[in-house]
């Protein structure tokens, strides 16, 4: 998928209104990547394909999931977080340890004009009002590990969505030793060798 393909796939999926929201969100991320390493330099020329629909290619995935919150783990740079508040009608919290990057979420939040929350924390630290309706987390940790930061911010019901790379298999096979739950792997539109991970009624064995 080229910058034409990833744009025109935006705009068909999402409407004209959309993709100029996330075109306001590529200049954002250009901006911000020359003050702090959100993403690698070596991307930039490819920032559609590579960070946004590699985000966006997760709401489609969501749409069986409850009305409720999507909780973005690790958000960095908002992918996929900013990306889908953009993208939806509907509460996205952003959980970020690291205080440039949860100051750059909340700029180009307020200039997106999205209403996120911004949480400053581990999520192991987090405590939500009611478990989430949907789990991102792009390049936070290996599967087993995520499952156990994050569960006691969901229940049965909740979607998780985790793009894995090439090993997503392999770690979804690892965590069945520990985590029981529906699991599969759907691939990357944007990089063909690559996972995401979609799994529901996550809970420990």
């Amino acid at each position: 998928m080229n910058e034409d393909q990833a744009r025109e796939w935006v705009r068909n999926t999402f409407g004209i209104s959309r993709e100029n929201k996330l075109d306001a969100f590529a200049d954002i991320l250009r901006a911000g990547s020359s003050q702090q390493n959100l993403i690698s330099a070596s991307t930039l020329d490819t920032l559609w394909s590579r960070h946004l629909v590699d985000s966006a290619q997760l709401v489609p995935l969501a749409s069986q999931a409850r009305e409720g919150v999507w909780l973005d783990v690790g958000s960095g740079a908002g992918l996929p977080g900013i990306v889908v508040a953009a993208l939806l009608d509907r509460p996205v919290v952003l959980v970020e340890p690291r205080a440039k990057r949860v100051e750059f979420l909340r700029d180009a939040a307020a200039a997106l004009g999205l209403e996120v929350t911004v949480q400053h924390s581990k999520v192991e630290t987090y405590q939500p009002t009611q478990p989430v309706a949907v789990v991102s987390a792009r390049a936070v940790a290996e599967l087993s590990k995520l499952l156990a930061s994050t569960v006691h911010c969901t229940d049965s019901s909740t979607v998780w969505l985790l793009p894995k790379g090439r090993n997503a298999q392999s770690e979804v096979e690892a965590a069945r030793r520990k985590w029981q739950g529906s699991f599969h792997v759907e691939p990357s539109m944007t990089q063909p060798d690559s996972g995401i991970v979609v799994a529901k009624g996550v809970r420990p064995r």
